[in-house]
């Protein structure tokens, strides 16, 4: 069936091919720069305070166990098949079109939201950090549209938007490097706060350890799984990466370890110096800072947040233009998304439809609203190319393959448990969403992607030529 037609490995459709330029350290600190930020700034006090209490260390090493698995997943198959794309190519190999389009546009929505999510948490700590010199936006323009607060418009959200974007169209490399020196910037701030905060902790504060239960903690996993999913962006870097069989593979594991251990560090840390029940502030770290009267580091925190956030946003934005790339070079969507400009050697089209996208959302649509649909699309993401490695195992077991995940098929499956598990925890708001917008993909598939398909026009041209 041709719903079913699958792309060889290899077979890249276009000359457009990106400038490889990056090395195992270049995707270790893309894959820190998109997974430290919001989860240490933001969720960790909204996840204790809401579900998990002191517990929440349980709730990163939970979300940390899903995502350990899927990242040996996505390793081998980034070893394996070295194009931009991530999960929406994997699955493209491993299940056929209409999966991958299903995949593919599941990570339009996680990409985009989570972009956008970030961009809405930057302007908070943005407004702090001017507030604190006097400096007041205009209440219309500070948010997204509510009418009940008389707020319109988020206009730092787009404001960062766009200057992220003349980054990322500059080039790669030059990115890249930029996203590097803020990311030793935010995990110089996050060290200063463990270093100083951990003179202040006080074991009490860890008791009750559990107060809403282990339901309260694997809800609170479902929620941090949001600090987590900056990981799976390092994959779609393939096609810039040099020797990605290698690389790919360090990039991926590496950064997922570092950050594990930095967040059980700071969650722990965190509920140990403030109680759990005053943790319900959008700026976690700081406030747990001036509770112990340290504000001068509880500054450096704002201000490292900022940053921090802001490699999450490059990363994030980075991820859905290589997506759009790789989308359109397979027919799926039009053609001039896949034009990559002569100098730079970057997809442009796809970089300023992303640009348009994020700006929309974290302009008009309020930030809780775009955390839990991110999280579902993420969750959804990982689970497919877990299940992916295990199929190719079994119907192409000669493909050279750099990685290998160990104990398979165990390891994929306990990928795949731990993400539907953790899927079901989300609310019946999340799930509705994220059903509406998978209708809409199918709709944009079946009347322009099916019969543009490059594997369509392939089957075509050979049928008519055997005619």
């Amino acid at each position: 069936m041709y719903l079913f037609r699958k792309k060889p490995i290899g077979n890249e459709f276009s000359n457009n091919s990106l400038k490889r330029a990056l090395g195992a350290l270049d995707l270790t600190m893309l894959g820190v720069g998109a997974i430290i930020g919001t989860g240490i700034f933001v969720l960790t006090g909204v996840a204790a305070a809401k579900y998990a209490g002191p517990a929440l260390i349980i709730s990163f090493i939970i979300a940390g166990l899903a995502c350990a698995f899927a990242a040996l997943c996505y390793s081998e198959f980034a070893s394996m098949i070295p194009e931009s794309g991530s999960a929406y190519t994997y699955s493209y190999v491993a299940f056929g079109e209409i999966f991958a389009w299903i995949l593919g546009w599941d990570l339009v929505l996680e990409y985009g939201l989570a972009a956008s999510a970030v961009a809405s948490g930057w302007s908070g700590y943005f407004k702090t950090l001017l507030s604190g010199f006097g400096i007041h936006i205009p209440t219309a323009l500070s948010s997204a549209y509510d009418p009940a607060k008389g707020t319109f418009l988020d206009l730092p959200a787009i404001i960062i938007v766009l200057l992220v974007t003349f980054l990322l169209s500059r080039g790669v490399k030059e990115s890249v490097k930029f996203n590097s020196l803020m990311v030793v910037v935010k995990i110089a701030v996050v060290l200063l706060f463990i270093i100083t905060g951990v003179w202040y902790v006080k074991p009490t504060n860890w008791t009750p350890f559990m107060p809403f239960g282990f339901s309260g903690v694997v809800t609170g996993a479902a929620v941090v799984i949001f600090a987590y999913f900056g990981f799976d962006a390092v994959s779609t870097a393939a096609e810039e990466v040099k020797n990605p069989q290698r690389n790919l593979p360090i990039g991926i594991i590496s950064a997922l370890t570092i950050c594990t251990i930095l967040y059980i560090v700071v969650s722990l840390i965190l509920t140990g110096i403030v109680p759990f029940n005053l943790l319900n502030v959008k700026d976690p770290v700081a406030f747990a800072l001036q509770f112990i009267h340290q504000d001068w580091a509880a500054g450096f925190i704002s201000l490292g947040a900022i940053v921090g956030i802001t490699t999450v946003l490059i990363v994030m934005m980075f991820g859905q233009t290589r997506l759009f790339y790789s989308i359109s070079r397979d027919g799926l969507l039009p053609k001039a998304l896949s034009s990559v400009h002569p100098k730079s050697q970057v997809p442009v089209a796809s970089t300023k439809m992303t640009a348009l996208l994020v700006s929309i959302f974290a302009g008009f649509v309020p930030l809780d609203k775009l955390a839990e649909l991110t999280n579902i699309g993420t969750l959804f993401a990982f689970a497919a190319v877990s299940l992916g490695v295990a199929v190719l195992r079994k119907t192409q077991p000669d493909l050279k393959r750099g990685f290998r995940t160990p104990l398979v098929p165990f390891i994929p499956a306990a990928a795949v448990i731990l993400c539907v598990y953790l899927m079901i925890q989300l609310s019946a708001f999340t799930w509705l969403g994220f059903l509406v917008w998978l209708v809409i993909g199918l709709f944009i598939y079946f009347t322009y992607g099916y019969r543009n398909s490059k594997l369509n026009l392939e089957q075509t041209k050979e049928k008519f030529s055997w005619n």
